[in-house]
């Protein structure tokens, strides 16, 4: 059994800083890319950036020079470091690892996390 468990959120005050983490465990063989999404009052799920085992990263440009994201393969966490925050990231932030997983036959397979609240406000 795989699990995906987020943790660092809560409330932040425009302008300031936060990091999340979110760590993998169980029958996982390796990771392909791990990432954050997001999904704020009334819109749609949204990427927020991404990261592959090799460290290749993707970000949205609403966030770019602002967030970053980076990975710690050995411990199959990745985390997401969130400076000058701004009210429009209020969101629930979710993690998402695509993993290959099992022992004997493996396997590519998504997973998510329960989500964390980010809420900016003063």
């Amino acid at each position: 059994q795989v699990r995906v468990v987020e943790s660092g959120g809560g409330l932040v005050q425009p302008g300031g800083s936060l990091r999340l983490s979110c760590a993998a465990s169980g029958s996982i063989f390796s990771i392909n890319a791990m990432g954050w999404y997001r999904q704020g009052p009334g819109n749609d799920r949204e990427l927020v950036a991404t990261i592959t085992s090799g460290g290749s990263t993707k970000y949205a440009d609403s966030v770019k020079g602002r967030f970053t994201i980076s990975i710690v393969n050995a411990n199959k966490t990745v985390f997401l470091q969130m400076n000058n925050l701004k009210p429009e990231a209020t969101a629930v932030y979710s993690c998402n690892a695509d993993l290959v997983v099992g022992s004997m036959i493996t396997f590519d397979e998504h997973y998510w996390g329960q989500g964390t609240q980010v809420p900016v406000s003063s």
